[in-house]
């Protein structure tokens, strides 16, 4: 089955990695024979990771550099790459991290599931057929603690709140773009979760791979700050939610 589905994923100092990712994407392309991928490139970049997105872009269509300058952190990133895929209208986009960190071979489980209707498929670590690979044991503390502190104090019920892979509908992804998300980091996961939790989404197991084991302290911070707001919200005033 083919699908109209595009693929968002930034790509920042991505040169060491560059070709095993792209490699690994094609080849899910080709089975699929079909499929977009935009490739976010911004001035957090310092290597020649934007070149090689162009180069690639020139050579095959299904590859697109988005070059965003104005961006000022990840999730600046990310929306850039999803208003090019709700502007090309595809039907089904895919949010993904570069650097191998995911496995471009789950992507049509993604897509099979979004296809039945589902709202939203978020990718999880902590279900049964779900890893996190080659990291440290803090940096695996760090996501299975968020995910438990979250569910505990934004009410959700999740397995994994902290993953960055995960597929929307076409009109769930313009939902988000209508919101205006807080979060500038590492937390963005969790915030978009958060407001999705009143969708039909569903939870699928992925291998994850850790290339760093640092999470940088202005991250955390931001997470705390907005794990504190969203909290506060929920219990003095009525609850944000995205449906």
């Amino acid at each position: 089955m083919t699908y109209n589905f595009a693929i968002v994923t930034p790509m920042a100092n991505e040169e060491k990695d560059f070709y095993s990712f792209i490699n690994g994407l094609t080849e899910v392309l080709n089975e699929m024979q079909c499929g977009k991928v935009y490739l976010v490139v911004d001035n957090a970049s310092k290597d020649q990771t934007l070149s090689l997105c162009q180069n690639l872009a020139k050579s095959d269509n299904r590859f697109v550099a988005v070059w965003a300058p104005a961006s000022k952190n990840v999730v600046d990133a990310y929306l850039f790459g999803y208003r090019q895929a709700a502007t090309a209208k595809h039907e089904y986009i895919i949010e993904m991290d570069a650097g191998l960190s995911h496995d471009p071979k789950e992507i049509p489980v993604f897509l099979s599931l979004l296809h039945k209707k589902y709202d939203c498929v978020f990718g999880s670590r902590f279900i049964a057929g779900g890893a996190i690979v080659d990291s440290t044991w803090k940096r695996t503390f760090l996501s299975k603690a968020g995910t438990l502190l979250s569910n505990l104090l934004l009410g959700t019920k999740m397995h994994d709140m902290t993953s960055g892979f995960q597929g929307f509908s076409l009109q769930t992804l313009k939902k988000i773009l209508n919101y205006n998300l807080l979060s500038q980091a590492h937390f963005y996961q969790t915030e978009v979760r958060y407001l999705l939790r009143k969708t039909r989404f569903i939870e699928v197991p992925i291998q994850y791979r850790t290339p760093s084991p640092r999470v940088s302290k202005k991250a955390i911070l931001n997470s705390i700050y907005l794990l504190s707001y969203y909290t506060f919200k929920r219990v003095v005033f009525k609850a944000p939610v995205i449906k």
